[in-house]
């Protein structure tokens, strides 16, 4: 085992770093207030309920629940240990632990088989890029790349590589070095005969360009043949490790550009991306031969808000844009849409036309959202024809009414109306008629989806008086040691009425006996239960009054005594019927009396 971390270096840790700037490695942060909001990263959500604050150095999602400090973030979006995260935040505040990290992260949940995956593939990625750049046996697929515009830079950025027309060789390669065949094959690199139960290699006598995932760890690989072999591309399967419908080419590599320009540009595949970078573009990622899903979406929705879909020109890759940018705009991205003229795919326009032309005349001329389905809705149409241009003109006034700001309107209303010499007022007229006509359809239905902030606010309005109570008085106990005593005094012995609000004081008092100061991300790293953590995370950021009057505070202790009174007049009722139905007429008058006294005191 690996050494404990001193409490000591785990105050400075939590001193050196800032949450906000942790959480916006993974968030796109927006101050509002004295607080920070995003899109929480720990379920999907199109209205941000995240907050982050800067002063207490907390986050905490009204949506989910999720709350913690930068600990606890790094530990529930990563899945790592405590002792991990904080290895993480302190090489990043340069904190020197001073303790070995040999066996830090080996006892992690990554089963014996997931990781002998991961090592057999890296293993490789690094043998098939000697192969191609170092030997003989590579020199005619090293040729074959660079005839076709690659360069070494590119060849070794992305790590490219060439597998040996052999039947058997990374069979053997990998059994040599003690890889069990059974797990070899399941993780795609090898694949088994069925007459005689023998293996042989999946990828033969091919240009390999490795799959990573979002931190870079090699995890599958698509093979390109060098001449008319089919299939042109072949591709690992579907693993315990390799998801398509998650993994977003290049993302690895494309991350810190894509921040530091504040945009992704999404391409159709692995080819388009490395064409893009050699011109200058390193802020492309693109899916692996599927269509863009939620999961993708999740994992650009932490990082960015503007996106540019480039793809083919053709009648796949427009549609293929159309169903991407639809999903993208739900998602309330910021969108725009790059056009590829002459049916050219990014690789050959950029081959004919040269890197700044791609960067300046398709990159930087893209078409907003809009503008691409005045495009998109053209095709198939012929517009001298009357019918054909009537049912055009409708189809746009109907995305013009998906459309939230009256500027934008007014301006594709214009565009139209001048396009097809029409009157600006009758397009006007007939928009409002279809918005409110799909306004009252919309209205006949739920209107629950992804409203998580409202519907975890009527949660906690929902609640009875003694819980609220019982919150109000943790929220001014967490900020204020001296009221934290005061309500341990008037109490007079009882304990809160929920469970968890009970074992949260529990733990304050013990964080007071160490601690003379409140300090609300060290108090969240004292509590060892998750969801107590949550619980605190939600409390503090409650708008509470910056000082606890007395009123207030007899207020808050009466409705938490009064509801153990309240049970325990529920609890003398019974007793008053069972006394009565044994027909004990004395006991029940005594219980009687007993229940109004307890009443009077309410």
């Amino acid at each position: 085992m690996a050494d404990r971390i001193a409490e000591e270096k785990i105050n400075q840790i939590r001193q050196a770093v800032d949450i906000v700037e942790i959480i916006s490695d993974y968030v796109q942060l927006k101050k509002q207030g004295r607080n920070y909001f995003g899109l929480c990263p720990f379920h999907g959500e199109n209205t941000p309920s995240f907050s982050v604050s800067s002063d207490k150095q907390i986050f905490h999602c009204f949506g989910c629940g999720a709350g913690g400090n930068a600990f606890s973030f790094l530990m529930e979006l990563e899945g790592i240990s405590f002792q991990e995260a904080a290895i993480k935040l302190a090489a990043r505040a340069n904190i020197d632990l001073q303790m070995d990290f040999s066996t830090v992260g080996k006892e992690k949940t990554v089963s014996k088989e997931l990781q002998t995956m991961l090592d057999a593939h890296e293993l490789l990625r690094k043998f098939y890029h000697h192969l191609l750049v170092n030997t003989k046996e590579g020199q005619h697929a090293l040729e074959y790349l660079l005839e076709r515009g690659f360069t070494r830079e590119s060849i070794d950025k992305f790590q490219i590589g060439y597998s040996l027309n052999s039947w058997d060789f990374v069979c053997k390669f990998l059994l040599k070095r003690e890889f069990a065949p059974e797990w070899i094959e399941k993780a795609g690199l090898i694949i088994k005969r069925e007459k005689d139960g023998t293996y042989f290699d999946r990828f033969r006598d091919r240009i390999m360009f490795p799959i990573f995932d979002r931190n870079g760890n090699t995890i599958a690989f698509s093979g390109r043949s060098l001449g008319a072999e089919e299939p042109k591309y072949l591709n690992s399967p579907e693993t315990a490790i390799f998801n398509k419908s998650k993994i977003l080419y290049n993302f690895h590599l494309a991350k810190p550009h894509i921040r530091k320009v504040q945009q992704a540009i999404l391409f159709e595949g692995f080819a388009d991306v490395i064409a893009a970078d050699r011109s200058g573009v390193e802020n492309g990622i693109a899916t692996m031969g599927t269509s863009l899903t939620e999961e993708h979406i999740t994992l650009l929705r932490q990082n960015v808000q503007s996106v540019i879909i480039c793809y083919d020109s053709d009648k796949a890759g427009i549609e293929a844009a159309y169903r991407a940018g639809n999903l993208l705009t739900d998602a309330d991205f910021q969108l725009k849409v790059a056009m590829m003229p002459d049916g050219k795919d990014p690789d050959e326009y950029i081959k004919l036309y040269g890197p700044e032309k791609f960067r300046n005349e398709v990159i930087g001329a893209s078409l907003t959202w809009m503008s691409f389905k005045f495009l998109y809705f053209r095709r198939g149409k012929n517009l001298q024809l009357e019918g054909d241009r009537l049912a055009y003109i409708e189809d746009i006034l109907k995305e013009i009414s998906k459309l939230t700001k009256a500027v934008e309107k007014d301006h594709y209303l214009r565009q139209l109306a001048s396009e097809f010499s029409l009157s600006l007022d009758a397009l006007k007229q007939q928009q409002k008629q279809i918005f409110f006509a799909d306004k009252r359809k919309s209205n006949g239905k739920s209107q629950t989806v992804n409203k998580p902030l409202q519907n975890f606010k009527q949660v906690n309005e929902l609640k009875p008086a003694h819980y609220t109570a019982e919150r109000r008085l943790i929220a001014h106990m967490l900020k204020n040691r001296d009221v934290a005593y005061k309500v341990q005094d008037l109490l007079k012995g009882n304990t809160f009425n929920v469970d968890e609000h009970q074992a949260i004081i529990t733990y304050l008092f013990g964080f007071y006996e160490d601690h003379l100061n409140p300090d609300s991300s060290a108090f969240l790293t004292y509590i060892q239960d998750d969801n107590l953590r949550r619980m605190v995370a939600d409390i503090e950021m409650m708008s509470i009054n910056d000082e606890l009057s007395n009123q207030e505070l007899t207020d808050y202790i009466k409705q938490v005594l009064n509801y153990q009174k309240l049970l325990k007049i529920k609890e003398k009722e019974v007793e008053e019927k069972e006394a009565e139905r044994q027909k004990d007429y004395s006991k029940a008058a005594a219980i009687a009396m007993e229940i109004l006294q307890l009443r009077k005191s309410l």
